[in-house]
């Protein structure tokens, strides 16, 4: 009798331990897949869909060649941003509205990074724009874009009601104007352009007066003319100059532009299929991995290919677009419209280069280009709008 007791309380007290302790795990685990199920996966493959997309054109471009470190490289690039984006989202970033002394030190940050490459950079292709630790490298340039829409989300929301006095809409270009103007010191024109947009975009979205926009952009002519005399380098004027004559200089600053037609004109229909492209395999096209994918693309799959490439951008600007209506606070609606100004701006002057609508910038293409920096900062972006749309 006593050992039936016995066994009888062991017994119980292994239920209990099974009932109770393994309960709060299975409770978490819940939790946890919940969570992930409440992500917006739609926006989400859109952009895995993307970095397939240009995984698949690196490989295809250096198909039948020994190396492979570009497609190597950013196959680890995805995978850690993928990563990246779904642990932000588990963090709650309405601490950036509640405590902005965060954003000052970030934005203090961003600018020291930017003086730092400005005395300490190395010069690579006539800019110095990166900052090199070992093997790998760190585009300032890529933080500070994502900064300045926290801080312009920030002031806006604070102040939307106010917007019709032109005291906010100098404050907030005061903020763009001091990073924008240690990054055309680099030079990098395609990267003042983009927070160009994002900060001309937001101002708008907040209600801004007609005549106050006609003002902004009456300024944004002096400064470029400004900046044309003394700031830009040779080879960037020449850029500008070729661009309205394409044929100025067909074996130097031209050279970029005319292989990326003939890549583009020579995809017709359904493209040359994977690893056939004869511009970018065979080194004709320059920038083929980055600035001037998309040429690369458009050669192998065509304009089928490329109608889809733009659903697929198409998906991910009209998921942005709606987080931020449904947002039921400021902040969350100005981020998410700014995220989706910065990757739209990127994806139009990048597509508008190759096919000789715009000057030559040196922008990459989001989710599609190699580079780490910017997929990343992309990939963080995409996971603060959706912590930020889970906690709405």
């Amino acid at each position: 009798m006593q050992i039936y007791r016995f066994r009888s309380l062991i017994c119980e007290k292994k239920v209990y331990l099974y009932i109770c302790k393994p309960s709060v795990f299975c409770s978490n685990k819940l939790n946890f897949w919940l969570h992930i199920k409440k992500l917006d996966w739609i926006l989400i493959g859109a952009v895995i869909i993307l970095c397939i997309l240009g995984l698949i054109t690196l490989y295809s471009v250096n198909f039948g060649k020994s190396s492979f470190i570009f497609f190597e490289k950013q196959a680890i690039f995805v995978a850690a941003g993928l990563v990246l984006l779904i642990a932000l989202t588990f963090f709650d970033f309405r601490i950036f509205k509640n405590y902005p002394i965060l954003l000052i030190v970030l934005y203090l940050t961003g600018l020291a990074l930017l003086l730092g490459l400005l005395i300490f950079g190395k010069s690579i292709r006539g800019t110095q724009s990166w900052i090199r630790i070992g093997i790998l490298g760190f585009q300032p340039v890529e933080l500070i874009k994502l900064t300045i829409i926290l801080i312009l989300a920030k002031y806006f929301s604070m102040r939307h009601i106010e917007m019709y006095r032109m005291r906010h809409i100098i404050i907030s270009g005061f903020y763009v104007f001091l990073p924008a103007g240690l990054i055309l010191l680099q030079p990098d024109l395609g990267s003042v352009l983009i927070l160009a947009a994002i900060w001309v975009g937001l101002i708008i979205l907040a209600g801004i007066k007609l005549r106050h926009l006609i003002l902004v952009l009456i300024g944004a002519c002096i400064i470029f003319s400004v900046a044309w005399l003394g700031v830009f380098k040779p080879y960037q004027k020449e850029r500008f100059l070729t661009f309205v004559n394409p044929q100025r200089d067909p074996f130097g600053a031209s050279y970029n532009l005319i292989q990326s037609k003939i890549a583009i004109g020579s995809g017709g229909l359904f493209g040359r299929g994977l690893g056939q492209g004869s511009q970018g395999r065979l080194d004709f096209l320059p920038e083929k991995h980055a600035d001037f994918i998309f040429a690369a693309y458009a050669e192998e799959w065509g304009f089928v290919g490329v109608l889809f490439l733009f659903s697929m951008f198409g998906i991910v600007f009209y998921r942005l677009i709606r987080i931020s209506l449904q947002s039921e606070n400021n902040f969350s609606r100005i981020f998410s419209a700014g995220v989706c100004l910065m990757l739209f701006a990127q994806m139009f002057i990048n597509i508008g280069v190759t096919l000789g609508l715009l000057p030559i910038t040196g922008l990459s293409l989001p989710f599609v280009s190699y580079g780490g920096s910017g997929l990343l900062i992309n990939f963080t972006a995409l996971g603060i709008v959706q912590s930020l749309m889970l906690r709405r």
